[in-house]
């Protein structure tokens, strides 16, 4: 029983005892074994093998096991601590970017200009030349000799001090070296009394490669003849490449002492040709250096040389009327090579069209002007307007019809002669039209296109035998958009601080609450660059209780709880007694105050300001440029709008919540310094008559008084809740029409207001 039960015993382990033995077996089998000699230093004799992915193979002695050191070695290995250090973070360094891509990447301008005057002559062919180029070229300086000269205005001059004509022209090369030669590819150089026509030197630059040492103009012979090479006279100006400029730097010092002149372009083609072997050319690569030499006392318009017609340059120039003529001519001649190029283009058009797969259909009218707008909803239609030669059928008051006049008057009549012109020139010398009378007339404005017009006209037709009859003839015309231009502006910032301005009446108590509440979340929390100001408005009555009864006491309280809260926060406050209130007369007194610098934003009460509003605030006013006057937006009156409904939390931007009201021009944003020169400008008509203070507001000043930009543009961001204002009969008529149609305006929509109606009607009939 014993060995039976040992057997099955047996019978149910062996194959585990055999698995394992077998398992050690094979492990020991795949073992390579390496001999290595006992060296006292551990690194003599060292053999290991290496795998081909580099790791050690085989089994590692305890003697194989590599240490730092050799005492640690000999130790015992025993944990230790290593205390903590703080790594110091060294402050990072400040890596400079250039302000513009273009100075990064070494990118230059084409063409720089100097223009070679002086102190009798800057007043009147100076200015004349600054006229006739200044906005066709990006950099236009004026080198003289003169100092302690009033500069006319617009006019950058360079002024040396001294009038010796080689001494001026060292210091212009010397100064083009200290501040523009890294800047422009060309360097080109004219007296002012040559005219000069800016599109064709541009075109001249842009066609010439930059790596050629060039020096271009009309090439002359030194006087005497015994110089070899010729030098490009000054009169008619001339070209040089920076390339060629950036050879002659180093021997600019040695022309000014080794070479002796009279004339200054003399001076540089001696020392150009000397130092550089580059003489004046007027022709490479096949473009021509044209000019023309103008006769005494000749007139432009007589002129018919084809020298002339294609001359890039023209000299003498006699006096300012002489350079405005000139500068007239060549740009009629520019103007009428755009014609053809447009009429040669429209021809080219209508020539591919034809063998295109609708044949005619495929070309758009006018051949190219962009396609109509297409509207994707009902809501996109475009709305024509109806007129005729005396009334129009879309009045901005929203009455059915009114008189045509105005600019909309000059338009359709402007409009009614290029179509009488156009067709006369078509049917000529056939038939000759005449206009009896405009029967219907129809106008939309289409944004992609421009204006389009649709006119039928009665017209009184006469062939070449006298005979003549009455027909009437519809025709289609479309005044294009223009072309788009950048307008240069002065640079601005977002970091200028914004005074805000809140005049207060004893009507406004009631939106101080909300006002700061909002105001603090958007401002005060937020550390907004801007300083509130609150100006308490008293008639003579509630000053003389402002001890007993302070109408504004509650405004103050509120004021001070707000200063407490925020302790890096200051809101001042003027008071200010008066029987009418004037926009003008308070900011008499607010601009007394500050410094001319400031930034003004003055706003009303019930007005919710944010961040985003105040950036362009900073961004669209500009000093001594431009004043800004947004149009905000204004909620319905609740009654109206939520009739019969629940007034919801917060009100979105959108037609049945409100409306960005015109009529208001209370809200505005401009420097102070602006505002004082205008007040200055209004001075004679003030001691003329001092009731214009209280009859104008701020905008009609600056239109009338400032000559500055006055910006007017909808703000979504300016969010006003709805007030009923009381408007001054003592303003001008204007303002208080403006005043009473924005409080009728500010009550609803059409929609709403007609549902109101509708409902007390047949509550009535009931």
């Amino acid at each position: 029983m014993r060995f039976s039960a040992f057997i099955s015993v047996l019978r149910s382990v062996g194959p585990v005892v055999i698995g394992i033995s077998l398992g050690f077996t094979l492990s020991l089998l795949s073992v390579n074994w390496t001999e290595q000699a006992c060296y006292p230093d551990g690194k003599e004799g060292e053999e290991v093998t290496l795998g081909q992915d580099g790791q050690l193979k085989g089994a590692r002695k305890p003697n194989s096991i590599s240490t730092n050191n050799d005492v640690e070695s000999e130790e015992d290995f025993e944990p230790r601590i290593v205390p903590y250090k703080q790594v110091q973070q060294s402050a990072p360094k400040k890596v400079f970017r250039a302000k513009y891509i273009s100075t990064e990447l070494g990118m230059r301008e084409r063409l720089f200009v100097g223009v070679l005057t002086s102190k009798n002559t800057i007043n009147t062919l100076g200015v004349a030349v600054n006229r006739t180029i200044s906005h066709h070229l990006d950099t236009v300086i004026f080198f003289t000799g003169m100092r302690n000269r009033k500069v006319p205005h617009g006019m950058f001059v360079v002024s040396h001090g001294d009038e010796r004509l080689i001494w001026n022209m060292f210091q212009n090369i010397k100064y083009i070296f200290d501040h523009y030669i890294n800047e422009y590819d060309w360097f080109y150089f004219v007296q002012d009394d040559a005219y000069t026509e800016a599109d064709r030197i541009k075109f001249l630059v842009d066609h010439l490669s930059m790596d050629r040492e060039l020096y271009m103009g009309s090439p002359e012979e030194f006087i005497g003849g015994e110089m070899e090479g010729k030098y490009c006279y000054g009169g008619f100006g001339y070209l040089l490449s920076r390339t060629l400029l950036l050879r002659l730097q180093p021997f600019l010092e040695n022309c000014r002492n080794d070479i002796l002149s009279a004339r200054p372009d003399e001076w540089l083609g001696r020392c150009i040709i000397d130092y550089t072997n580059t003489n004046c050319v007027s022709e490479y690569e096949g473009l021509q250096y044209h000019h023309y030499e103008l006769g005494k006392n000749s007139d432009p318009s007589k002129e018919q040389s084809e020298q002339f017609k294609k001359a890039l340059t023209v000299h003498p120039v006699s006096d300012p009327e002489q350079m405005y003529r000139l500068h007239r001519y060549f740009t009629e001649i520019e103007l009428q090579k755009t014609y053809d190029e447009i009429a040669k283009l429209q021809a080219e058009i209508k020539n591919v069209s034809v063998v295109a797969f609708e044949g005619n259909r495929s070309a758009q009218w006018p051949v190219g002007i962009n396609p109509p707008f297409e509207p994707k909803s009902r809501f996109e239609v475009l709305k024509w307007e109806y007129f005729t030669e005396e009334e129009i059928y879309s009045c901005i008051d929203g009455s059915p019809k009114c008189e045509l006049s105005g600019i909309d008057r000059m338009d359709v009549a402007d409009v009614i002669d290029v179509a009488m012109g156009e067709l006369n020139k078509k049917y000529k010398p056939v038939l000759h039209l005449k206009k009896q009378q405009l029967i219907n007339g129809y106008r939309r404005f289409d944004p992609i296109r421009g204006m389009e017009y649709t006119l039928d006209l009665q017209l009184e037709v006469v062939n070449q035998k006298g005979h003549s009859r009455s027909i009437t003839k519809r025709v289609h015309l479309v005044r294009p958009s223009s072309r788009i231009e950048i307008i240069p502006m002065p640079y601005v910032t977002e970091a200028t601080r914004v005074h805000i301005i809140i005049p207060l009446t004893l009507q406004d108590r009631s939106y101080i609450d909300h006002f700061l509440e909002v105001f603090a979340s958007n401002a005060f929390e937020t550390s907004e660059n801007a300083i509130l100001t609150f100006l308490f408005i008293y008639d003579p009555v509630e000053a003389q209780q402002v001890n007993q009864n302070d109408i504004f006491a509650s405004v103050k309280t509120q004021i001070n709880a707000y200063e407490r809260k925020y302790p890096t926060v200051k809101i001042p406050w003027i008071s200010v007694k008066t029987e009418t209130p004037s926009q003008i007369k308070f900011m008499d007194i607010i601009s007394k105050k500050h410094p001319v610098d400031t930034l003004f934003f003055l706003a009303k009460a019930n007005t919710n300001i944010n961040s985003e509003f105040l950036n362009r605030c900073r961004m669209n006013s500009i000093n001594n440029w431009q004043v800004f006057f947004p149009i905000h937006f204004q909620d319905y009156k609740t009654d109206v709008a939520y009739h019969n409904q629940q007034q919801p939390v917060t009100v979105d931007l959108i037609k049945d919540a409100g409306h960005f009201d015109r009529r208001s021009f209370e809200e505005a944003c401009f420097y102070n310094s602006d505002y004082m020169a205008t007040r200055t400008r209004m001075v004679a008509d003030v001691q003329e008559n001092e009731e214009i203070l209280e009859t104008l507001d701020i905008f009609d000043m600056f239109v009338k008084y400032s000559g500055l930009h006055v910006f007017r543009a909808v703000e979504p961001a300016l969010h006003q809740q709805y007030i009923y204002q009381a408007c001054n009969p003592r303003l001008s008529e204007d303002i208080y029409h403006r005043c009473v149609q924005s409080n009728l305006e500010g009550l609803g929509s059409r929609s709403q207001l007609a549902m109101l109606l509708f409902e007390q009607e047949q509550g009535n009939s009931t």
